[in-house]
């Protein structure tokens, strides 16, 4: 079949570091139009791709079959509406939106229209949380009654120029780092029965939230399983990136997945080894399996960022189901809607 020929909105961080070097090495996919609106940056390294100063380039342009939606967050409900309205295929960056009835707006349009919307949750192909779906799938520690994730960084500086760190709806380290850590809970376990979070600033001067707290209450499940999903701009020691402890044993796990800096460094996912994680960091597992004891570490999982365009590509060409449905994407969005509602009014919020 013919390659789907793909516009980027933006050739940002996420564009330059992430879908640009994806789709490259995808031929199924040719980069058709960058939206550049000051620079031509992105010719350096694809020279075949037009660069465009305005997204209704993109949009007129009747050959685009897939239109990627990767500018600041405040962007997407209107562009990903109007890449709707001109019969093109949609990815959104995360999050999907600002707002819950944005998501579901844009998921009825592309119903209505039977085109494909997904959302870029990249962090589901991480290589620690598929060693961790694994493990939970395969019940080896038994009932599950702790799921605790963290995605901590060192920023103890008010970064310049960027809209992360401007005070407004969708700004803020809860819509950035912490859609990546309540999707994965979500794709895990579903929507929780309740929802408790702290939200706040811990950074002299920040103008937006740098921290969060974010309990799920899963009552009805066996044991009653306890969700923890954390981020904070001030840790500098390293921490368990995830902590699961059940009815059989326990698994810690440090370190982050490598591809972000692989991808950063100008590394391509066509080289041998994409994905793999150094052993150091791989996760110890505790516990009990068929009666025995076992304690010791265990190897991660390959990351797989380039499935994420795989399963779009199956999704448009060949009638697949999408992985990452833009109902996740809104359900994620509901669970940050409800943790602001739970920090301003101090309470624990029952869905």
């Amino acid at each position: 079949m013919k390659p789907i020929r793909v516009g980027l909105a933006c050739y940002g961080m996420s564009g330059s570091i992430f879908h640009a070097p994806l789709l490259s090495v995808d031929k199924r996919f040719v980069i058709s139009k960058i939206v550049e609106r000051n620079t031509e940056k992105s010719r350096q390294k694809y020279p075949y791709v037009s660069v465009v100063k305005s997204f209704d380039e993109i949009l007129k342009d009747e050959s685009i079959d897939l239109v990627v939606v990767n500018t600041p967050n405040q962007f997407h409900f209107e562009q990903g509406k109007a890449v709707l309205m001109a019969g093109k295929h949609l990815i959104l960056e995360k999050p999907v939106t600002n707002f819950s009835w944005e998501a579901q707006d844009l998921i009825e349009l592309a119903n209505a229209k039977n085109l494909i919307f997904s959302v870029f949750h990249n962090r589901r192909y991480d290589g620690d949380f598929k060693t961790i779906k694994s493990i939970v799938q395969n019940k080896l520690l038994g009932d599950l009654v702790v799921y605790e994730a963290h995605y901590d960084r060192f920023r103890n500086y008010i970064a310049a120029n960027t809209w992360k760190e401007e005070e407004g709806v969708g700004s803020g380290i809860v819509y950035n780092l912490g859609s990546h850590l309540i999707d994965q809970a979500l794709h895990l376990f579903g929507m929780p029965q309740s929802i408790t979070a702290k939200i706040g600033k811990q950074r002299r001067g920040s103008q937006v939230d740098d921290f969060y707290e974010i309990y799920l209450d899963y009552q009805a499940r066996a044991n009653g399983l306890q969700v923890l999903l954390k981020s904070s701009y001030l840790v500098r020691e390293a921490t368990p990136k995830y902590l699961l402890h059940g009815s059989f044993g326990s698994f810690v796990k440090y370190g982050i997945d490598p591809q972000e800096e692989a991808l950063n460094n100008g590394i391509l996912p066509n080289t041998p080894h994409w994905g793999r994680e150094d052993k150091q960091f791989w996760g110890k597992l505790n516990t009990e399996i068929a009666g025995l004891h076992y304690e010791g570490h265990i190897e991660t999982l390959a990351g797989s960022y380039p499935d994420f365009y795989t399963n779009i590509y199956e999704a448009i060409r060949e009638g697949k189901p999408l992985a990452i449905k833009a109902e996740d994407a809104y359900n994620t969005i509901k669970i940050i809607e409800l943790a602001y509602q739970s920090n301003q009014e101090d309470k624990t919020i029952y869905l």
